[in-house]
């Protein structure tokens, strides 16, 4: 199993910035990838970015791209999310996502609500 805790939501205006932090515990030798994923107001859960535990790769959503980035602490087991020059339209709940060969977990959520 592995638990993971996101924390660094909050309010912000746009044109912002916040960072997200997730923090994993457990069996988290068996991670091979984390990344973000989103989820407004009466829409689907969407892919944020993710980074590979093992190389250090990452991808983004079109419509994170220039503005968020994903990076990993792997003798914390934390990955981070820095979102700068947000947008009305970034907010949602946020959520961790780990990945094993066995599984995916994912953590509570943290909201991020940005004003115009």
């Amino acid at each position: 199993q592995v638990q993971l805790v996101e924390s660094g939501g909050g309010l912000v205006q746009a044109g912002g910035s916040l960072r997200l932090s997730c923090a994993a515990s457990g069996r988290t030798f068996s991670i091979y990838s984390m990344g973000w994923f989103r989820q407004a107001p009466g829409k689907e859960r969407e892919f944020v970015a993710a980074i590979s535990w093992t190389g250090g790769s990452t991808n983004y959503a079109d419509s994170v791209k220039g503005r968020f980035t994903i990076s990993g602490d792997n003798d914390k087991n934390t990955v981070y999310l820095q979102m700068n020059s947000l947008k009305p339209e970034d907010t949602a709940v946020y959520y961790c996502a780990a990945r094993t060969n066995k599984s995916d977990y994912w953590g509570q959520g943290t909201q991020v609500t940005v004003s115009a």
